[in-house]
C-alpha cells in the first residue's frame, strides 16, 4: 500500500477503495413543490445502455468544454450534456481529463459504468453542462460540492459575459478546505513547496517523509504555477498527481490539472475575489427551463438539503429572472425532481419539463466523438511532465494557431 498512499493518500474519498475492489474481483407528473416529494429512500440507478438515438446519429466534433459565454441577465446555465462511445484502451480518469472533468464528475455521472475497464463502445456520458453557483458572477467562485472553479472575467461593455470553468480537487475531511472570501494576493510560477510541520508529521507517520524544501520539478505536488491566497495556508496551484483532480485528496488547497492551472494563470491577476461555497443542490434558468443539477453532498455535509432546496424553490417565483416573459407560469415537475434528488448524478436536469425522465434526459445527451476537443487546454500527453516555461509556450501557440 506504500506506493498507493504516495499517489493517493490513505484517507481519500472512498471511491478508491471501490477502484481497489474492481482490481481485485478482476483479478481472481407537474404541480406546487412540497418537502413530502423529497421523502423516501434513493431510487434504483437505471442501467447504462446504448440509448439507440445515439447510434443513429452521427457524432460531432466536440468543442472546449472549459469556457462559455451567457447572458448573464436571464440565464444560469452553461454548457451541454454529451456521451462518447469509450475507447477500448479507456478509463474514466482518461476520459475525465480529455474533457476537462474530474473524476468524482464522470464517475456520478456513469454510476454503472467500471471505472478502470468500461469497455470500447460503452456510451459514456459526460457531464458539461453546468448550473452556475448561487454566488455573485465576479472573480472566482468555487464550488466545493461540485469541486469545480469558475472564473467570471469583467464584461466589456455590450459583449456577453464569460466564464472560464475547470475541475479542482479539495481538501479532505481531516483537512478542510474552507469557504468564505478572500483574494489573489500573489501568483508564482515554478514555486518551491515548504511543507508545514503537521504535513511532514503526517507523511512521516505513513513512511514517506518529506524534505524541508521540496524544489521546482516533476515532485514537487504543487506543480508548475500556484496562486496565493490571502487565507496564508491555501492556495489555488496545479499537481504532479494529474488523477488526483476531482477528489478530496489535499491539505486544503485547491489542486488543478497542470494545463489548466497554466492557463488560470495567466488569466487571473492579482487581486481577485475567490469565493468559496459549498452547494450540493443548484438552481438556474436556462431560456424558459428551469434546471437542477444534484451533486452528492460531501460526506462531512450535515444540513438538510431537501430542506434548503424546498426553501429555494418557493423563493424562485420572486426572483427578478424567474419574472422574465415565458417564466412566469413555470412549473415543476415534482417526479423528475425527486428522481434527481435521490440520484445525485451531477447532470443538469430541466425539473420544469413535465413530459421527461432523469433517463429520457440522459439519452438525449448530443453524441459527440472521443477525441480530444477543439481549443482544449490539454495536448493530450498523459505522461510528459511540462515546465512552466514549456506549458505556457504551449498555450502561446495554440493561442496564435486559433487567432
Amino acid at each position: 500500500m506504500t506506493l498507493i498512499n504516495k499517489i493517493f493518500p490513505a484517507s481519500l474519498h472512498s471511491v478508491f477503495l471501490c477502484f481497489l475492489i474492481t482490481i481485485f474481483v478482476l483479478l481472481s407528473g407537474c404541480q406546487t413543490i412540497l418537502p413530502s416529494y423529497f421523502s423516501g429512500s434513493r431510487l434504483p440507478v437505471p442501467k447504462t445502455k446504448p440509448p439507440l438515438q445515439h447510434l443513429a446519429q452521427s457524432p460531432r466534433m466536440p468543442l472546449a468544454t472549459h469556457e462559455f459565454t451567457f447572458d448573464a441577465t436571464r440565464d444560469d446555465v452553461v454548457g451541454r450534456l454529451q456521451i462518447v462511445q469509450a475507447k477500448e484502451e479507456d478509463t474514466l480518469s482518461d476520459i475525465a481529463r480529455r474533457f476537462n472533468l474530474g473524476l468524482e464528475e464522470i464517475l456520478h455521472a456513469n454510476p454503472n459504468v467500471d471505472p478502470w475497464l468500461p469497455g470500447e463502445g460503452t456510451p459514456i456520458i459526460i457531464p458539461t453542462e453546468f448550473v452556475l453557483p448561487n454566488a455573485p458572477r465576479e472573480g472566482v467562485v468555487i464550488n466545493l460540492a461540485a469541486m469545480r472553479l469558475f472564473y467570471f472575467p469583467k464584461a466589456k461593455s455590450g459583449k456577453s459575459q464569460k466564464v472560464i470553468t475547470h475541475p479542482v480537487g479539495i481538501g479532505r475531511v481531516e483537512w478542510k478546505t474552507p469557504e468564505g472570501l478572500t483574494r489573489v494576493t500573489a501568483k508564482e510560477a515554478n514555486p518551491s513547496w515548504i511543507p508545514p510541520e503537521s504535513i511532514r508529521k503526517e507523511h512521516a507517520a505513513n513512511g514517506d517523509p518529506l524534505p524541508t524544501v521540496v524544489k521546482p520539478g516533476p515532485d514537487n505536488p504543487m506543480g508548475t504555477h500556484v496562486l496565493r491566497l490571502g487565507w496564508p495556508s491555501y492556495a489555488i496551484h496545479g499537481t504532479n498527481k494529474p488523477p488526483s483532480v476531482g477528489l478530496r485528496g489535499s491539505h486544503g488547497c485547491l489542486r488543478m490539472y497542470p494545463e489548466d492551472i497554466a492557463r488560470i494563470f495567466k488569466e487571473i491577476p492579482v487581486g481577485t475575489p475567490v469565493r468559496i461555497v459549498n452547494q450540493p443542490r443548484l438552481l438556474g434558468w436556462r431560456d424558459h427551463t428551469l434546471y437542477l443539477q444534484v451533486y452528492p453532498a460531501l460526506e462531512d455535509d450535515k444540513r438538510n438539503h431537501n430542506t434548503l432546496l424546498n426553501a429555494s424553490l418557493t423563493r424562485i417565483p420572486m426572483t427578478q429572472k424567474a419574472k422574465l416573459s415565458g417564466r412566469k407560469q413555470t412549473k415543476i415537475n415534482t417526479v423528475l425532481l425527486r428522481e434527481a434528488t435521490l440520484n445525485p448524478r451531477g447532470v443538469a436536469i430541466p425539473v420544469s419539463n413535465s413530459n421527461i425522465t432523469l433517463q429520457k434526459h440522459i439519452d438525449s445527451a448530443i453524441p459527440t466523438l472521443n477525441v480530444l476537443p477543439f481549443n482544449a487546454n490539454w495536448d493530450g500527453d498523459n505522461n510528459q511532465y511540462l515546465t512552466a516555461a514549456e506549458v505556457i509556450q504551449h498555450i502561446n501557440e495554440k493561442s496564435e494557431q486559433n487567432r
